[in-house]
């Protein structure tokens, strides 16, 4: 990696600040759109079965009625677009449609296939790994689309905040899907104040405890 590429990603990085004010009315273009969420789909994945679902609110009534159900948060229908993330319960069933391809292409034994289809439904006998799984893998999706969105000149908001329950009547997810949390996306009205930040020493352990 070059040092002017270095440079850019890790100032991305350091530039990345939740956002709670954007310019209301902004309608992101469709070519960013396309590549916000094309960069989001290059996370990755546990076995590669990228366990996310991406439901894209920027139709401002959908964003009305959101609203409420995000405990009033201006950022909501302030910004071009909120993205729900949802994460996959039942990304095992994505097996055939990730490594068939492979099989067929002489990439990958058929032995191995079996093999990884195997460990996948073994590990997916059990609820909680698949929720786990469904969080861990869709909340990587996540962060690639904020650092996506800095990238395109967007500002984003992460939140957790949003009564769940309603969200998935409201929107009619499936039950395959669990959410994970709503990310809003636009260009900032005001500049976001930089969060102090715990040092090293806080936040790291050498080896072992």
């Amino acid at each position: 990696m070059s040092t002017e590429v270095k440079s850019e990603v890790l100032k991305v990085l350091e530039d990345r600040h939740s956002v709670k004010q954007y310019q209301a009315g902004h309608k992101m273009p469709k070519a960013d759109l396309e590549q916000l969420l094309t960069s989001t789909s290059q996370a990755p994945s546990s076995w590669n079965l990228q366990h996310w679902k991406l439901l894209v609110i920027e139709d401002q009534a959908q964003k009305e009625k959101l609203h409420p159900i995000a405990y009033g948060q201006k950022q909501i229908v302030e910004s071009s677009v909120v993205i729900a993330i949802l994460g996959d319960l039942e990304a095992n069933k994505n097996t055939e449609l990730v490594f068939g391809p492979a099989v067929e292409a002489g990439h990958m034994s058929k032995e191995l296939y079996d093999t990884l289809a195997a460990q996948i439904e073994g590990a997916y006998q059990y609820p909680q790994v698949a929720r786990d799984e469904a969080i861990r893998n869709a909340s990587l999706a996540a962060m690639q689309l904020m650092i996506a969105a800095k990238a395109l000149g967007y500002d984003t908001c992460p939140m957790g905040g949003y009564d769940a329950a309603k969200f998935v009547e409201a929107f009619n997810v499936p039950a395959r899907y669990v959410p994970v949390m709503l990310i809003s996306v636009g260009l900032a009205a005001t500049p976001a104040r930089s969060a102090g930040r715990f040092s090293l020493d806080q936040i790291t352990v050498s080896n072992t405890f």
